[in-house]
């Protein structure tokens, strides 16, 4: 794979402008809410990854229900409004994610970590699931 630089001297602006995923009415702003998810698959479980810096694990509110894993968390700005601000960006966006358990998931054994911002879930698999051992058969 090779990188290719933009260079377009003529019409640079313009053509940032018209490639922005936001051109079709605000995608970006949608999906900028939403904190970015990593999920790993091995052999005996799933491993889901939320990178949501800033809060603490009391922040969260994490259930399980009809065999879909919501996490959620409420926007709380908990900085002193005394005085004008020149500018302001820091933003604390509500969230709610739902995530579909497959069927080889033990919903019962899911452990949750936060640390570092990174929300971390390990989701075991059901016996069932795990990959069986070889079985040698001897020739008689």
């Amino acid at each position: 794979m090779s990188l290719v630089k933009n260079n377009n001297p003529i019409f640079p602006a313009l053509m940032n402008e018209i490639f922005q995923p936001d051109w079709f009415g605000g995608l970006e702003k949608v999906s900028s809410k939403l904190p970015p998810v990593n999920i790993k698959e091995n052999e005996t479980n799933f491993e889901l990854q939320l990178c949501v810096p800033g809060g603490k694990k009391e922040d969260f509110k994490i259930e399980i229900e009809n065999d879909e894993l919501i996490v959620s968390s409420e926007a709380k700005d908990t900085h002193n409004d005394e005085g004008e601000y020149t500018r302001r960006e820091f933003a604390f966006n509500a969230f709610n994610r739902v995530f579909t358990l497959p069927n080889t998931v033990n919903a019962e054994g899911i452990e949750a970590n936060y640390k570092d911002g990174i929300l971390s879930f390990v989701l075991p698999k059901k016996e069932e699931a795990l990959p069986k051992p070889k079985k040698v058969i001897e020739i008689s």
